[in-house]
């Protein structure tokens, strides 16, 4: 399934790729004077710099200054971020939320009538029983090079199988935060138990092993005592599904005669070591607990709409003193047409205009600092020396980009969220371009898309 990467052309050669090289060993890369670069800063204000280097090395960003204070020629790897027109460089974005292993369900139930979440729940554990590990290996890559395409670097995958997230991982060169369920709801042999002999191994891992469960109230008392314990002991994060339907709220309170978040609290869960999805059908009460608590938040705009779920209260968090632990997720392909980052950040700001307008640096930094936050990645989601160089590159001559005020360029920041769906022109996750010139340089993508029509179909076949 994978290939070689691809190198670049070099210093004398292609005139249309921005890629040059003079060793095939890159030791020390130059990106190269662009156009615009945004990031946050050390104090997570909005930065927006023209005609910006960066130096990479062994995968960090080394240092950074005006383009004039580098020579390209001293460089192993030399990217021209200003040619054809220029690119905007952003921090690669952090996928707070994703279900990796579901990719091929895309048509299964995209188009259903059911009446809501809890009935497409349902229908999803009928498929996930079929499901091989073969065929949760191929889904996931499927998945994650959709999102790189869409400039996601970083991605929490929820799901009930290590294996093919640490697979998928290794092939396409991503940042997985590997959240296997403890409590799953398609596996029985998916124990806390289990999950201490997965950590065993977990120096040898590429991906970062954490925990997860589909709802609170499908673990007993019990089984949630040997998840903390297994959380304190591994210093792992905790994700789970919370309050997405009154179902959940009504199934959780009949289980521990409690909501979920007196359930984390009895449970010594609610700590920034938690990361909640939806949260939807919350009281005001629980919001400051929540917020206080500093427990991460993932929301999913785009899934609590077309699922009917419910709004989440983001204005309520906001002043409740917990925005810089929300942060965004694209859920799954049962629940989003792309699985991109910048159209559910546009879906947020949609979302919650009944009170006020969400800015669109508030939403950049929920797509890049707040994700390294809740995700417990200092060293992510910004463009800064030190830093892990994860960068995508977007073209400026591109629609939705043009036009824009050129007396004002971080009109770019809006252009960008506003036209989502957009695709990289290229992408570097920790100092490795894996798309160059729109292509991915690990997965062969024509044979990539064949696996899965045929998987999927395979699927369908031990479904009937």
């Amino acid at each position: 399934m994978t290939s070689p990467t691809n190198p670049p052309a070099p210093l004398s050669g292609n005139n249309h790729s921005r890629h040059q090289f003079t060793r095939e060993q890159a030791q020390r890369i130059l990106i190269h004077n662009a156009r615009f670069l945004f990031t946050g800063d050390e104090a997570d204000h909005i930065l927006m710099q023209a005609g910006q280097s960066l130096v990479i090395e062994d995968g960090i960003i080394a240092e950074s200054g005006p383009a004039k204070k580098f020579n390209p020629k001293d460089f192993d790897y030399f990217y021209d971020a200003n040619r054809r027109g220029g690119t905007v460089i952003t921090p690669g974005f952090i996928n707070t939320h994703a279900h990796c292993h579901m990719y091929l369900m895309r048509s299964a139930m995209m188009l259903d009538e059911g009446e809501g979440i809890d009935e497409t729940i349902d229908a999803m554990a009928a498929w996930q029983k079929y499901e091989t590990d073969e065929a949760l290996a191929v889904a996931a890559i499927g998945d994650i090079t959709e999102q790189q395409k869409s400039g996601i670097t970083t991605t929490l995958s929820h799901g009930p199988s290590f294996g093919a997230i640490e697979e998928a991982t290794i092939a396409t060169g991503h940042n997985t935060i590997n959240a296997v369920s403890a409590v799953s709801n398609s596996r029985p042999d998916n124990t806390p138990e289990a999950i201490v002999e997965l950590l065993k191994n977990k120096s040898k891992y590429k991906s970062i092993p954490a925990v997860a469960i589909h709802y609170l109230y499908k673990a007993p008392g019990e089984v949630l005592e040997k998840i903390k314990k297994l959380v304190d002991d591994n210093d792992l994060l905790l994700t789970f599904h919370m309050a997405e339907s009154q179902k959940v709220v009504l199934e959780t309170l009949g289980r521990h005669g409690l909501k979920e978040t007196a359930v984390l609290k009895k449970y010594g869960l609610l700590n920034s070591r938690s990361l909640a999805s939806h949260v939807l059908h919350v009281e005001t009460d629980e919001i400051i607990e929540l917020a206080a608590a500093q427990v991460g938040i993932a929301h999913l705009p785009t899934s609590n709409a077309i699922h009917k779920s419910g709004i989440f209260k983001y204005w309520d968090f906001d002043q409740a003193g917990g925005f810089a632990r929300v942060a965004l997720g694209t859920d799954s392909v049962v629940s989003k047409s792309r699985l991109d980052l910048l159209s559910e950040a546009y879906q947020a700001r949609i979302t919650h205009l009944y009170n006020r307008t969400i800015k669109f640096g508030s939403l950049f930094k929920m797509l890049t600092v707040n994700g390294a936050r809740v995700l417990r990645l200092p060293d992510r989601g910004k463009l800064l020396p030190g830093y892990k160089a994860d960068l995508a590159f977007w073209k400026i001559k591109d629609r939705g980009f043009i036009p824009y005020d050129e007396n004002r360029p971080i009109t770019l920041l809006g252009n960008l969220i506003t036209h989502g769906g957009r695709a990289v022109r290229d992408l570097m996750v920790n100092g490795q371009f894996v798309i160059k010139d729109r292509r991915h340089t690990l997965v062969n993508e024509s044979q990539l898309l064949s696996q899965i029509q045929n998987a999927h179909m395979e699927m369908r076949g031990r479904i009937q």
